[in-house]
């Protein structure tokens, strides 16, 4: 009898499953959109599937696309010996894909990317810019408000603050008015922030700087910090506003797109203006690999200053696959497009564990 072929199953929450849960949990239908919206990946990278499945099989592997409300009954079925798990949309709050690692761990299935218990830090900003700071990385520190009232009282600060939710969107300030220079401004932000999307916010000192972004996709099990794409995000703006993340992903991304109303941003090598900031950010990521056990496919959002000041804003298990930057990522580090880089990287993954195994 032949061995079972390998077979990479990607795990992913569809938009509209979570946008029917978070309305009949209450939440109005445009408040449900714009949540829903981070799921967007999942929309986009559907169409490409196929591609997927041809790159998976010109390496030997099956592939399965599984959606999480199907993936207890799929992960229970599926052969520990030769199959990988990839949790492609994360969430422990609106969105539930924290709990597919979980499943997988449950079920003895090898997984590419961080553990689970990262998938369920990174999601909670607050909590995870405390494990950071104790890890001695240069993230800004925190309060925290809940409904106009403080949990945690923020430092001072003579930049003024920025104020983002705790939970959802991770760096993004929702409305354009995130960057505040009075601490009532905040309370009034963390109000709003609760009466429409039911979440706390993080109250952070302002840091000034440029954008950037580290992407990282470990084609090879023993890929290093070498690996990591380092560019400027620059797309106009101090910072991105809720208006701005729909305008990236997804349906309302496409609309955008053919309104005229979105202009991609541009990336541009930190290392080629600041290569001190590029070997200061490539630290911070060995930092986390070995301090917080980041692995396989993450991305790190930075600012940097002029002078090669680096600040640490959050780290993402799942990062944006199917977005602009990581496309570019995959072509200038690897030479591949999205689909081959993805099976690339399994199979390597999974041929490593068979040899071990």
């Amino acid at each position: 009898m032949p061995n079972p072929k390998p077979k990479l199953i990607l795990v992913h929450e569809p938009e509209k499953a979570c946008f029917g849960r978070l309305v009949g949990d209450g939440f109005p239908s445009e408040r449900a959109l714009e949540i829903t919206s981070y799921l967007a990946q999942s929309t986009d990278l559907a169409p490409e599937f196929d591609a997927l499945a041809a790159a998976c099989d010109r390496r030997g592997l099956a592939f399965a696309p599984v959606e999480l409300d199907n993936a207890a009954s799929a992960l229970a079925e599926a052969d520990p010996s030769t199959t990988l798990v990839w949790t492609l949309t994360d969430g422990i709050a609106y969105f539930r894909g924290g709990a597919a690692p979980a499943l997988a761990r449950l079920d003895g299935l090898r997984t590419i990317g961080a553990d689970d218990s990262l998938f369920a830090l990174c999601q909670d900003k607050f909590r995870s810019g405390a494990v950071l700071g104790a890890l001695g990385l240069p993230v800004p520190q925190a309060g925290l408000a809940r409904d106009g009232k403080w949990l945690v009282e923020p430092p001072a600060s003579a930049a003024g603050w920025f104020v983002k939710p705790n939970r959802l969107g991770a760096k993004i300030g929702i409305w354009p008015d995130s960057r505040v220079s009075e601490l009532d401004h905040a309370l009034e932000l963390s109000r709003r922030v609760f009466a429409c999307y039911r979440d706390d916010v993080v109250v952070q000192p302002y840091v000034a700087g440029r954008n950037a972004r580290a992407s990282f996709l470990g084609l090879k099990p023993d890929t290093g910090v070498e690996a990591l794409g380092i560019a400027f995000v620059d797309s106009g703006g101090d910072f991105q506003t809720m208006q701005d993340s729909l305008a990236l992903y997804g349906e309302t991304g496409e609309a955008a797109r053919a309104a005229g109303a979105y202009i991609e941003p541009e990336l541009v090598a930190v290392g080629d203006s600041q290569p001190a900031a590029d070997a200061r950010i490539r630290r911070i990521a060995e930092r986390l690999i070995q301090g917080l056990g980041l692995r396989d496919v993450f991305s790190i959002d930075l600012r940097v200053e002029a002078d090669d000041t680096v600040h640490l804003i959050e780290f993402e298990v799942c990062p944006g696959l199917p977005c602009f930057d990581f496309r570019d990522y995959c072509r200038a580090q690897w030479g591949l497009s999205l689909a081959d880089a993805m099976a690339e990287a399994a199979a390597n993954r999974l041929g490593d564990g068979l040899r071990r195994g």
